[in-house]
Order: C-alpha cells, then sequence, then structure tokens
C-alpha cells in the first residue's frame, strides 16, 4: 500500500510528509527496543516504580535525530529530554519507550509513542508494538489503522459485555483510587486487563480489542496519539468529568461514546 502525504501536514525539509517521517522514526526507535529486549540494559530510576533504562535513551536519541532533521524549527516534548522550542506552532510529542517496566521484566508489552499536534490539537498519532509489528496510526480526518487495515472501536454498550483495561501509573493516590474503583466495577463487567501500557491500552480500544480503558495519570506523551487513535476509530476520550480529554488531562475514560457515558454514570453512583 502506498502512503500519500496528508495535505493537512506539513512537509518536511527533505519534502516529506510528517507522517512519513513519524513512521520512518518510530520503525527505527522500535527495531532498536525489539534488539535490546530480553538484554541487560542500564537502569535509571526516577522515582518509586519509575524506570528510565538505556533502551529508552537510545530509543529517544533515534527518533530526535530524524525528527529533528526533518523539521529543525518544530518544537519537541518528549518524556526523557522535556521540552524544546516551546513557543513552536507545531509541537512533536514523543515517547520512546512506553512500558519501560514490561520491557525490564522481560513481557513484551510495550511500545513508541509519536504524535504532531498543532496549537495543541493533535495532526497525527503513530503507536508501533515493535514486538508484534503492529503500527497503529492516524491522520486528523482520515481513519484509524492498524498496519493497512482501517480499525474501529467495539460496539459493546453494556458494561457487563466490556473487556475493560486499566493503569496505574505512578501517581500513589490515584492509583489507590483507581484501584478502589475498579474493585467495585469488577464484579459488573465481562473482564479487566493491567495492560501495563497506557498508549498500547488506547490503542486496543481504538482496534476494538478493549471495549474500555481509564486512567488517571497520564501525561501528553502517554495520551497524544491515543487521542487521534481512537476519535478517527469512530470513539470517545474524554476526562472524568466528560468534556473531551486534550493532551493536557491527567484522567481519561476512551470507549464509544454510549459505553462511555454508561461508564460515567457508574463512577456517579458507585
Amino acid at each position: 500500500m502506498t502512503e500519500k502525504p496528508s495535505a493537512s501536514l506539513p512537509i518536511s525539509v527533505q519534502g516529506k510528509s510528517a507522517y512519513l517521517v513519524a513512521r520512518h522514526a518510530a520503525v527505527e526507535a522500535g527495531r532498536i527496543l525489539r534488539q535490546r529486549f530480553g538484554r541487560h540494559n542500564a537502569i535509571e530510576v526516577k522515582g518509586r516504580r519509575n524506570l528510565v533504562t538505556e533502551a529508552d535513551l537510545l530509543s529517544e536519541k533515534t527518533i530526535l535525530k530524524i525528527i529533528t532533521a526533518a523539521f529543525p524549527e518544530h518544537g519537541i516534548m518528549s518524556e526523557e529530554v522535556g521540552n524544546r522550542r516551546e513557543g513552536s506552532e507545531y509541537i512533536w510529542i514523543i515517547d520512546p519507550l512506553d512500558g519501560t517496566n514490561n520491557f525490564h521484566f522481560g513481557m513484551p508489552l510495550f511500545c513508541v509513542n509519536i504524535a504532531l499536534a498543532r496549537r495543541n490539537e493533535v495532526l497525527l498519532g503513530i503507536t508501533f508494538d515493535p514486538m508484534r509489528n503492529e503500527i497503529y496510526r492516524a491522520v486528523r480526518g482520515g481513519g484509524a489503522y492498524l498496519n493497512n487495515k482501517r480499525i474501529g472501536v467495539a460496539d459493546v454498550v453494556e458494561l457487563e459485555d466490556a473487556a475493560v483495561g486499566v493503569d496505574l501509573g505512578y501517581d500513589a493516590e490515584r492509583s489507590n483510587d483507581l484501584l478502589e474503583t475498579a474493585m467495585k466495577l469488577w464484579p459488573k463487567i465481562h473482564c479487566m486487563r493491567l495492560i501495563g501500557s497506557s498508549s498500547l491500552g488506547m490503542a486496543y480500544v481504538a482496534a476494538g480489542r478493549l471495549s474500555l480503558y481509564f486512567h488517571r495519570s497520564l501525561y501528553p506523551w502517554d495520551s497524544a496519539s491515543g487521542l487521534l487513535l481512537i476519535g478517527e476509530a469512530g470513539g470517545e476520550v474524554t476526562n472524568y468529568a466528560g468534556r473531551l480529554a486534550t493532551i493536557h488531562d491527567r484522567e481519561i475514560i476512551a470507549a464509544n461514546p454510549r459505553l462511555g457515558r454508561v461508564f460515567r454514570d457508574w463512577l456517579v453512583k458507585k
């Protein structure tokens, strides 16, 4: 399938669309992660349970090299290096390894996350699972795809039929609250899964693998790609108050619109 640059995306100094640059960066970073998976990786501790490995840093270095060469004037928001050129119209939002704990313990559930936003509106999102060679991708207005197959959210509308994904994050208070919610929700749903990668959790909603996903402690690099993927797949991501989520919302609920409303109503009553 030949990829065609979208007119809505900026063109790089090499004449390539932002989508093609982002896809190349994600695949190259994923190759590094796949090669280093299961090997010893030097580790830094950013906080309790919050690690950064040598693989994180190598992946990030690769992504930044490709993107900054293609779009030298664009801003960067990345989990490990922070923000660069914050006043830029366009900003790349990058997580070089989402699911670091899974990666560290040898569980093959992790991904590379790259998104491009213009004034906080996400235009492009790519979530790449290198262990399964699965590229979840979306360009605003163009639908959501898993590799070359168009995807859509699940049509489940009742909690009792729902496969629900959750993750905890690194904020102890929010994580404890989420666990309490999960315990109360458990008897009312079909099944629950703790993914260990919020980006994959949101991608799974876009692909219909999960009916619903919720989280209480996200950052822009966790959610930016997923916000667009789910929206383009016919779903909806809201905050806990029911407003459409942005990259700055820490708490999100992702599902098809009807199931999302059912879940928010249950939260109010629980």
